[in-house]
C-alpha cells in the first residue's frame, strides 16, 4: 500500500473516531485525550488485522439483497425503482473499484437498524465491522485476559469500547439489581417493536452475558444445510434421506418444515419430477425412427441438464465446507448458496424441461399434429412466397429482413476498392449475402446455399449478362407454388431450378462471352505460350527498346505488335481476341530503358471480369513482366553467343594469342547463364503453367460446374502460378533474387560485347600492320623496322601516336590495350557474383516444401558444379575456417582433395 493511501485511510479513521467519540463533561482533558488515543490505536489494529470477508464478492447479489429489503419494508415500489436507477449509475462509474464492498456495507448498516434475536454471541455487537473479527475470536479473548497489562488493547465486544462510541458518552456503573433487570428485560417484553432498540442495546452491551433464545424462534428440522445436501440427488430423480420419491410422480416432503421452506421445495420439485418422467421416456424403445430421433434429441438436452446439476452440486459442496455453527443458519447466506439461489439457477432448466414434457405429451396426438400443420401452412406462406420469387425470378422481396438472403444496401468497402473490382464482380460477390443465422430449421445448410446460388445466378443473368428475356420466359414456364409440408415437391423444384440456371449461365459464358477462348488467349500471349509470336515481337522491338524509356512512343510499339501478329501464327486467332491485345508502357522512371516499361495488355470486359477480376489481371501482368525479363535475357545471351561462335571462326582466331584465355572463360560463363535461363523458362512454362492449366481445364469442364466453381478454379490457377513460379513464396523472396541474377547476366553480356569490340579492334590493327609491311616490301624497303617492333611489343603513347611517313596506312592507336585489364577484372567479378547468387538460390530451393521447386534446383545443378548455401548465419569454428553467411554472400575455405581444374576456378571466384 502506498504512503498516500495509508495517509488517506488514517485521516478518514481519525475523522470517524472523532465523530463517534464523546467525552463526559466531568472528565478532564488529559484523560479524554488518552482514551481517544487508545481507541484510535484499537481501530488501527482492527484495520491492520482485517481479513477477506467470508461472503463472495458479488455486486449483483448485494444489489438484490438491498432491493428485496426495500420491497419488504415499503408498500410502494418507488424506492426500489429509485435504487435500481442509482445502481445502474453506480455501475457506470469507472472511478469506484469496490462497488460490491460499498453496497454490502450499506446493506449491513441498514440491517443494524433492525433488532435481531440475541440467541447467538454475534448479536452482542451491531457494528458492521464485526464480521471481520469472527475468525480472530481466540486472539480477542487473549487480549481481554491481558487487558490489565496493556492499556492500549481493546476488543470490539468490550464494554469500554461500546461505551466510548455511544452518543451519550460513558454511563455510570450499574448496580447488581439493575443489571439483572436489564438482562431480564427481553423476556418480560417480547412484543417490543422492531424500531425500539435503546434498552435492548443496553442489555446486550452492558455485560458479557449470553442472551436467551427468543420464544418465537423455532429450530428447523431438518436444517437448510441438510436439505441442500439432498438437492442434487432430488434434481436427478433420486430419493435421499429427507426427500423421497414414493411414486414416479410424487415427492414426499418432511412435515416438520415451515411453510416458506415448503414453498421453496415445491419449486425445486418441479424440475425433479419433469426430469424423472423425461428420463423414463428416453429409456423406452417404443415408436419408429422419428420417435427414436426425438428420444435422442431429448437425451442430449437431459445431458446438458445433468451438467448444470453437477455444477450446482459442486457449489453446494463448497458452501457446506464453509459452514460455521456459531453463526445464524450456520452461515449459509454468507456461503453464497441457499434454496432460493438453487431455484434461480434452475429456472431456465425447468422451463426447458417443461417444454420438452409438453412435446412428449403431444407428439403422438393426431389432433395436435393436424392443427399445427394447418396453422404453420398459413404462418409460412410469406416465407414460401419470398422463396418462390427468389428461385424463379431472381428478385428479393423482403421488406422486413425476414429471409435468409439479404441485399447489401451499403457495400462494406470503399469506392476505390469497388472500382478495382468492376461492375460485374460487385453484382456477383457483393450485392447479396447469405445470412446463415436466418436459415430455418426445416432447411439444411446445403439446401439454403443451393437456393442462394439459384437466385443470385438469375439476378446475374438478368442484370450482368443482359439475358432478362430468358429469365422471364423461365419464370413463366417453371414457376410453381411452394407451400409448407410438401418437402418432396420443394426439393425437386429446387433441383430442377438449380440445373436449369447453372446450365444457362455456363452456356452463356462459354458461347456468347467466349470465356474459354479468353482464358486460352491469356495463356498464349500474356503467359508467353505463343513462342513464334513472342520471338518475332522481341526481334522487332529490340532496337527500339534499347533506347531510353522517355523516347518510346506507343504508336511505334503498336505497329511492331501488329507486325508480329501478321508474321506469326497469331494471325489465325479470332478478331475479337486480337482486338483485345494491346501494347502499353508502365510508369516511367529516370534511367530506365524501353525493356523496363514495355508490357502487353489483354482487355477484359463484363461479364467475363467476374472470373478474370482486376486482381487476376494484376497477377497476369506480374507474371508477364517476369517472363518478359527472362525472355529478354535469353534473347541477349543468344545474340552474344552467336556473335562469339561466328567470330571464333574468323576474327577471334587471329587474336587468340592475346585474348584466347579470356574468350574461353567468357564462353563457359555464358553457357552457364544460358543453361540457367533455359531451365528456369522450362520450369515456369511447363512444370508450372502447363500443369496448372490442365488442372484448370479439368475443373471448369465438370458437368455440374457453377460460376462460383469457375471463379474458385481460376483463382487457384493463378495462385499456383505465382507461388510455384517463384513469384509468391511466403518464406523466401525469390523474385528479388531472380531479378538480381538477370541484371548480373545482362551486365556480363555487356562486358562480353566490350571484349568482342576490343578483339575486333586488335584484329583491325594487326591487319593494318600487315598491309604496311607488304607495301614497304613492294617498294624495296625493309618490311619491319625497329620502331615497328617496339610498337608491337609495347603500347604507344596515347597523347602522341606515331605515324610512319613512308606508309600510306596510318598507325592506329593502341589505347585499347588499357581496356583489357579492366575487362578481365569486370568479367571475373561478374562471374563470381553470378555463381554466388546461384548458390544462394539453389540453397533456398533445396528446402522448399514443394517438390517441383526442389526439382528445379536439382536440374540447375545436375552435375554438382555449384555448392548450394543457405542464407543462415553460421558460427565460426576454433580455427576460423568457416566464415559467416551474410545476405547471400557465403565465403568458404578450399576443401581438401579439391579438383585442380574446376575447384581452382571456384576458389578463385569465391564460390
Amino acid at each position: 500500500m502506498s504512503n498516500s493511501q495509508e495517509e488517506r485511510i488514517d485521516k478518514a479513521l481519525i475523522q470517524l473516531v472523532e465523530r463517534q467519540f464523546t467525552a463526559p463533561p466531568d472528565e478532564d482533558e488529559a484523560s479524554a485525550d488518552e482514551r481517544f488515543e487508545n481507541l484510535l490505536e484499537s481501530a488501527r489494529d482492527t484495520i491492520d488485522r482485517q481479513e477477506d470477508p467470508a461472503v463472495a464478492a458479488d455486486v449483483n447479489h448485494a444489489s438484490d439483497l438491498i432491493k428485496k429489503k426495500l420491497i419488504r419494508e415499503n408498500n410502494s415500489p418507488d424506492k426500489a425503482l429509485r435504487f435500481s436507477n442509482l445502481y445502474s449509475r453506480l455501475l457506470s462509474q469507472p472511478v469506484l473499484s469496490q462497488k460490491w464492498a460499498i453496497l454490502y456495507l450499506l446493506y449491513q448498516l441498514s440491517e443494524g437498524a433492525t433488532p435481531k434475536p440475541r440467541g447467538t454471541p454475534e448479536t452482542k455487537s451491531n457494528s458492521p465491522l464485526s464480521h471481520i473479527h469472527k475468525a480472530r475470536q481466540p486472539q480477542l479473548e487473549s487480549v481481554k485476559g491481558s487487558e490489565a497489562d496493556s492499556a492500549r488493547h481493546y476488543t470490539v465486544d468490550s464494554p469500554a469500547f461500546n461505551e466510548a462510541f455511544s452518543t451519550g458518552g460513558l454511563r455510570r456503573i450499574q448496580t447488581e439489581p439493575q443489571m439483572h433487570d436489564n438482562r431480564a428485560l427481553p423476556r418480560e417484553r417480547p412484543e417490543r417493536k422492531r424500531n425500539d432498540r435503546t434498552e435492548g442495546e443496553e442489555a446486550v452491551t452492558g455485560g458479557d452475558v449470553e442472551a436467551p433464545v427468543s420464544p418465537w424462534r423455532t429450530v428447523q428440522e431438518p436444517s437448510e444445510a441438510a436439505l441442500l445436501r439432498d438437492i442434487p440427488f432430488t434434481l436427478q430423480g433420486l430419493s435421499s434421506t429427507n426427500l423421497q420419491f414414493t411414486e414416479p410422480t410424487t415427492l414426499k416432503l418432511p412435515t416438520t418444515l415451515p411453510v416458506p421452506i415448503i414453498s421453496l421445495l415445491h419449486a425445486l420439485a418441479e424440475p425433479s419430477l419433469l426430469y424423472k418422467g423425461l428420463s423414463g421416456f428416453v429409456e423406452s424403445t417404443e415408436g419408429g425412427l422419428v420417435g427414436q430421433s426425438l428420444r435422442a434429441a431429448i437425451g442430449l438436452e437431459l445431458r446438458s441438464y445433468l451438467g448444470l446439476v453437477a455444477t450446482l452440486e459442486g457449489q453446494i459442496r463448497r458452501a457446506l465446507a464453509m459452514l460455521d455453527e456459531t453463526q445464524p443458519k450456520s452461515g449459509l447466506g454468507k456461503a453464497g448458496v441457499t434454496l432460493k439461489r438453487c431455484i434461480i439457477w434452475t429456472r431456465e432448466a425447468a422451463m426447458g424441461l417443461r417444454l420438452m414434457s409438453m412435446i412428449v405429451e403431444k407428439c403422438n396426438n393426431a389432433f395436435v399434429s393436424t392443427f399445427a400443420e394447418r396453422l404453420l401452412s398459413h404462418v409460412t406462406r410469406p416465407f414460401y412466397d419470398m422463396l418462390r420469387q427468389w428461385t424463379y425470378d431472381g428478385e428479393l422481396s423482403d421488406p422486413f429482413l425476414e429471409f435468409f438472403v439479404s441485399e447489401q444496401k451499403e457495400l462494406p468497402e470503399g469506392e476505390e476498392a469497388q472500382k478495382e473490382k468492376g461492375g460485374a464482380t460487385s453484382v456477383w460477390e457483393d450485392k447479396y449475402k447469405l445470412n446463415e443465422t436466418m436459415i430455418p430449421t426445416i432447411l439444411s445448410e446445403d439446401f439454403a446455399k443451393k437456393v442462394f446460388l439459384i437466385g443470385k445466378s438469375l439476378n446475374f443473368l438478368r442484370y450482368g449478362c443482359g439475358d432478362s428475356v430468358w429469365v422471364e420466359s423461365y419464370s413463366k414456364d417453371a414457376s410453381r407454388e411452394l407451400r409448407y409440408g410438401d418437402t418432396a415437391a420443394l426439393e425437386s423444384s429446387i433441383d430442377e431450378a438449380y440445373k436449369s440456371t447453372m446450365a444457362r449461365l455456363t452456356h452463356l459464358m462459354a458461347e456468347k462471352f467466349m470465356l474459354f477462348e479468353h482464358l486460352k488467349a491469356l495463356k498464349k500471349y500474356i503467359l508467353l505460350g505463343q513462342g513464334d509470336f513472342i520471338q518475332l515481337l522481341m526481334e522487332s522491338l529490340s532496337n527500339n527498346l534499347d533506347r531510353p524509356a522517355n523516347s518510346q512512343y506507343r504508336h511505334t510499339l503498336t505497329a511492331q505488335l501488329e507486325h508480329a501478329i501478321r508474321s506469326s501464327n497469331a494471325q489465325y486467332d479470332s478478331a475479337d481476341v486480337l482486338r483485345r491485345l494491346d501494347a502499353r508502357m508502365l510508369e516511367l522512371s529516370h534511367g530506365e530503358t524501353g525493356w523496363d516499361v514495355f508490357t502487353l495488355e489483354y482487355k477484359i470486359d463484363a461479364p467475363v471480369d467476374v472470373i478474370v477480376t482486376p486482381w487476376a489481371s494484376k497477377q497476369y501482368l506480374k507474371v508477364f513482366n517476369f517472363l518478359w525479363r527472362v525472355k529478354r535475357v535469353e534473347f541477349a545471351l543468344g545474340s552474344t553467343w552467336r556473335r562469339c561462335m561466328t567470330g571464333a571462326r574468323g576474327v577471334l582466331t587471329a587474336v587468340d594469342d592475346k585474348v584466347g584465355k579470356d574468350w574461353k572463360g567468357a564462353r563457359c560463363c555464358i553457357a552457364e547463364m544460358i543453361h540457367f535461363v533455359c531451365q528456369l523458362q522450362y520450369y515456369i512454362l511447363f512444370e508450372v503453367i502447363e500443369s496448372s492449366w490442365d488442372q484448370l481445364q479439368t475443373a471448369i469442364h465438370k458437368p455440374d460446374c457453377t460460376l462460383d466453381d469457375l471463379i474458385s478454379a481460376h483463382t487457384k490457377y493463378l495462385t499456383a502460378i505465382t507461388r510455384k513460379g517463384l513469384l509468391g513464396s511466403t518464406t523466401t523472396d525469390f523474385t528479388s533474387q531472380l531479378h538480381e541474377l538477370l541484371k548480373t547476366m545482362l551486365a556480363y553480356k555487356d562486358v562480353v560485347d566490350g571484349l568482342y569490340s576490343f578483339s575486333v579492334s586488335e584484329f583491325t590493327r594487326r591487319q593494318e600492320f600487315n598491309a604496311r609491311v607488304e607495301t614497304r616490301t613492294a617498294q624495296g624497303k625493309w618490311g619491319i623496322t625497329e620502331r615497328d617492333e617496339e610498337e608491337l611489343n609495347s603500347p604507344l603513347d596515347r597523347q602522341n601516336p606515331l605515324r610512319d611517313n613512308d606508309s600510306p596506312f596510318p598507325i592506329s592507336s593502341n589505347n585499347e590495350d588499357d581496356m583489357l585489364p579492366a575487362l578481365r577484372l569486370r568479367l571475373a567479378s561478374l562471374s563470381m557474383d553470378f555463381r554466388t547468387k546461384v548458390n544462394v538460390l539453389l540453397g533456398d530451393l533445396a528446402y522448399q516444401p514443394d517438390v517441383d521447386m526442389r526439382f528445379l534446383g536439382v536440374v540447375m545443378n545436375f552435375n554438382d558444379v555449384y555448392k548450394p548455401v543457405r542464407r543462415k548465419r553460421r558460427t565460426a569454428d576454433r580455427d576460423g575456417r568457416h566464415k559467416t553467411v551474410d545476405k547471400g554472400k557465403p565465403q568458404e575455405t578450399p576443401q581438401v582433395g579439391e579438383r585442380s581444374g574446376r575447384g581452382k576456378s571456384d576458389s578463385a571466384t569465391g564460390v
